[in-house]
């Protein structure tokens, strides 16, 4: 029998923990037409109406919570940033765990992705309703990534990822429960100051 699931509470976790070393400087606080990266991310999760919004931060932490806007959402630290992005994804998702134990589904994303908006968000809320996979990611440029939705019933596989092991390995290993829409400008982040300079102010 073919298994469908149905994702009613979901909650948005915003990875934004790392210190940018290639970049040089808080790649959180670069601005984008009028606001900061993170800023960007926060204002699309809240678009979508997430039941829970999270926000998990690391390095520089005092110095980004200066400068963003949260409103109904929550920060949490992630001590262990320094050890990779799975140690975030684990933060988060114990805090959504621990605050919001109704959720049924999260969405993962980073802040680095400035076409990362509400209409990308809306598209794997939309996908995950119509095909009742337990993952819906999105594809761009030959590869698959975030952002990225995940059912409850797949926290356990995300509270097992270790280092810079991100949730795409999941990807691969639940192939058959995961749906993949295309999100064009995807492939687009910024990790060097060369990245920066190529995108539209």
């Amino acid at each position: 029998m073919k298994l469908s699931y149905n994702v009613k509470n979901y909650s948005v976790i915003i990875l934004a923990a790392g210190r940018s070393s290639r970049l040089g400087q808080a790649k959180q606080l670069l601005a984008y037409k009028g606001k900061m990266l993170l800023q960007h991310a926060i204002d699309s999760a809240r678009q979508v109406h997430p039941q829970q919004l999270i926000v998990v931060l690391g390095a520089n932490k005092e110095l980004i919570l200066n400068h963003i806007e949260l409103q109904e959402g929550s920060v949490v630290e992630n001590p262990k940033w320094e050890s990779g992005i799975a140690s975030s994804i684990k933060t988060g998702l114990k805090a959504l765990n621990s605050t919001y134990p109704a959720a049924d589904g999260v969405i993962l994303m980073v802040c680095d992705q400035p076409f990362a908006d509400s209409t990308i968000l809306q598209k794997l809320i939309d996908a995950q309703k119509t095909t009742g996979k337990t993952i819906i990611g999105c594809s761009y440029d030959g590869a698959y990534g975030t952002p990225a939705l995940f059912h409850s019933s797949l926290f356990p596989d995300l509270l097992e990822l270790t280092g810079d092991s991100g949730a795409k390995k999941l990807f691969e290993k639940y192939q058959s429960q995961s749906f993949f829409v295309s999100f064009d400008k995807g492939g687009i982040d910024i990790d060097t100051s060369e990245d920066y300079q190529k995108l539209p102010k």
